[in-house]
């Protein structure tokens, strides 16, 4: 990264929170939040095992109890898992504590790109491009995983005090050409959501190159694309207008920073690149398109401003409702407004009706409007009737929400919305902390009347089982007694024991009388009996091998495929496991018979020199004893071999050569 990128300053902020200072699941001490979103908080920790420090993304615990949103908060542990990569924000761990779901992951001591544009607005070229290409290749990598991000934005780019640069939350990530279809929902953020995902919930590696476009856009100018004053008319934007060019913000913006831009944000998703590494490789065109002062230019400072981020958080859309119609400009026109506000404040939902197009009307004279006529002119236009204004106010309420409260203070909140308690259900949870509640009926935000009652369920914690003894018994009898105590029997490892007889369960992990929750594995170590010394039966005639090692108390078996070897035919030539190894009674020992040595040819060496003739012998396979006798002390030719050349002997066996 160069030193333009390098210099951008960051500042880490932390705020107070109850969970500060804690040790949560006995390892990761909590030392500061750093950063709150729709689903998670951020927290600064110190894993205390391995004295490093690191982030944990906690969900917030009202979130907990909902199946959907865990399965998605632990998919993002298992997915980022699978990508190795410098810019991508490693996860180590994940687990839960009573209300707290969390992943451990890499810490980036710095701050995000939307800290970056907050403070400094537009960037030189440079410096965008700088945090551009890293992003590209991180995302690059999970496209080629099968991967796709679903929620690029500059919240989620870090940028290191080192300038490193790095893509976190992938919490929504899903396989390519997966379809968020089953919800009716979009998932992500309003201001970076491309077409077809507004339009049909598709998501595959484009919309992330449609979202690094606007992005771009963003770090280029200092504001985004398109704007409005809902999300609704975002929406219909991203649907209905290009992208405009950077240099329409920025006069004397370089034509190829439009023109990647412009490709990165093509509406229909075919002619976008098809994944970020095809974007990555325009990017690096488009720089070595620009000249050093292109590269430099510094924008105007003008469009630096204050941001609001209350649109750039991750949203749940109704995909139904992301359709909008734009709003009238001719007041003759019929306007149809409607919304309704987020029932619990959790999950920001986007909702205008759009009712068909209707045909162009004449003007009709202008009525003159008394008082009254003006107020139910407003309560219209604000989408309430005066009957809808009297019974919101005076006859209905809405579920308080209770989750992650004590029993007493859920009954102190009932009391004070006008509702009264209905039944009190209790039930066990892995996540949510003993004694608060869990759900409620009805849910939390829902419109009913006054003096009507609210179920509620409280958690009983964990549902834990104290683990049997199932020490020696045999295994069978051990996995019925585990499965009966609601425990699901685990791996099975086995191990020699002097004291417990083979079969039977020498051990448990955990061990017995550990509290345990319901349906965990057990792993059990099951007895192989007293060890047995494998004895020696190589070079044997089977019918003794055999009779040996069944007198040991192993079984025998013997190999089809017969070997060459310098043991004689019908002799063991190899046996598995092997001699002087560790077998339990029972074990079988599988032994290869010989089918006699090779038999190769033996040269004529005869008349030779003494170093000739064991050469040929020795390159033929075979050892050399040499025969001086009294008269061959001082002579240096061989007489006589006792296998005559031409002959055959057994490989690896003794020519004695006779030298004179």
């Amino acid at each position: 990264m160069s030193a333009a990128a390098r210099t951008l300053a960051c500042v880490d902020t932390t705020l107070q929170d109850p969970l500060v200072g804690q040790v949560l699941d006995g390892r990761y001490r909590v030392e500061a939040r750093i950063a709150v979103g729709g689903m998670a908080t951020v927290y600064r920790a110190v894993d205390t095992r391995l004295d490093r420090v690191l982030a944990l993304k906690v969900m917030h615990p009202t979130l907990a109890t909902d199946a959907t949103f865990v399965e998605r908060f632990i998919r993002e542990a298992k997915s980022v898992a699978r990508l190795d990569h410098p810019n991508v924000v490693q996860v180590f761990d994940q687990g839960a504590q009573g209300a707290y779901v969390y992943l451990a992951m890499e810490y980036v001591a710095g701050c995000t790109l939307r800290d970056v544009l907050r403070e400094r607005g537009a960037l030189r070229p440079r410096a965008a491009l700088d945090i551009l290409e890293p992003v590209l290749a991180a995302l690059g990598a999970a496209h080629r995983a099968g991967f796709v991000h679903r929620d690029m934005k500059p919240e989620n780019v870090l940028i290191g005090d080192d300038g490193r640069v790095k893509v976190a939350d992938f919490g929504l990530v899903r396989a390519v050409d997966t379809v968020t279809s089953t919800t009716g929902a979009v998932l992500g953020t309003v201001s970076y959501l491309a077409p077809e995902q507004i339009e049909h919930g598709a998501a595959d590696p484009r919309v992330d190159v449609y979202a690094c476009g606007v992005v771009l856009y963003e770090m280029l100018t200092g504001g985004k694309p398109h704007d409005g004053d809902s999300p609704a008319q975002i929406l219909y934007k991203h649907l209905h207008e290009d992208v405009p060019p950077p240099s329409a913000a920025v006069p004397g913006m370089a034509s190829a920073l439009d023109d990647l831009v412009a490709s990165a944000t093509a509406r229909t998703p075919q002619v976008r690149p098809h994944d970020a590494v095809a974007l990555l490789a325009e990017a690096r065109r488009a720089r070595a398109a620009l000249s050093a002062e292109q590269l430099d230019a510094v924008p105007p400072q003008a469009l630096a401003a204050d941001h609001d981020n209350a649109e750039d958080r991750t949203s749940v859309i109704p995909r139904a409702l992301t359709v909008p119609r734009p709003l009238p400009v001719n007041e003759d026109e019929d306007a149809v407004p409607a919304g309704e506000a987020p029932a619990d404040g959790v999950h920001r939902t986007s909702r205008f009706t759009a009712p068909p197009p209707l045909p162009p009307r004449r003007r009709r004279p202008q009525l003159r409007r008394g008082p009254l006529t003006v107020v139910v002119a407003v309560l219209l236009v604000l989408g309430v009737g005066t009957g809808v204004w009297y019974i919101n106010s005076g006859q209905f309420t809405k579920v308080p929400p209770l989750l992650s409260k004590t029993e007493a203070q859920a009954e102190d909140r009932l009391e004070e919305a006008g509702l009264d308690v209905g039944t009190v259900r209790h039930a066990y949870s892995d996540t949510v902390e003993r004694g608060t509640v869990i759900s409620t009926d009805p849910e939390a935000g829902t419109r009913i009347r006054k003096n009507d009652s609210v179920s509620f369920t409280i958690s009983d914690g964990p549902d834990t089982v104290k683990l049997p003894d199932v020490q020696g018994y045999k295994l069978d009898r051990a996995r019925s007694l585990l499965e009966d105590e609601g425990l699901e029997p685990g791996m099975v490892t086995r191990a020699f024991s002097q004291d417990v007889p083979k079969g039977f369960v020498i051990s448990t992990d955990p061990t017995t009388g550990t509290e345990v929750r319901a349906g965990s594995a057990v792993a059990l170590v099951v007895s192989k009996g007293s060890p047995i010394d494998v004895p020696d039966v190589t070079g044997s005639d089977l019918a003794d091998a055999r009779a040996e090692l069944t007198d040991a108390g192993l079984k025998v078996r013997v190999a089809a495929e017969q070997v060459t070897s310098e043991y004689d035919k019908g002799q063991v030539a190899r046996q598995t496991p092997d001699a002087g190894s560790r077998a339990a009674e029972g074990d079988t020992v599988t032994l290869t018979v010989s089918k006699g040595p090779e038999m190769i040819e033996v040269p004529d060496v005869t008349g030779d020199s003494v170093d000739d003739a064991k050469r040929k012998l020795e390159d033929a396979g075979f050892e050399v004893k040499e025969d001086r006798g009294l008269l061959g002390l001082f002579g240096d030719t061989v007489k006589d071999q006792s296998v005559d050349g031409g002959d055959t002997a057994p490989k690896g066996s003794t020519i004695e050569i006779t030298i004179r």
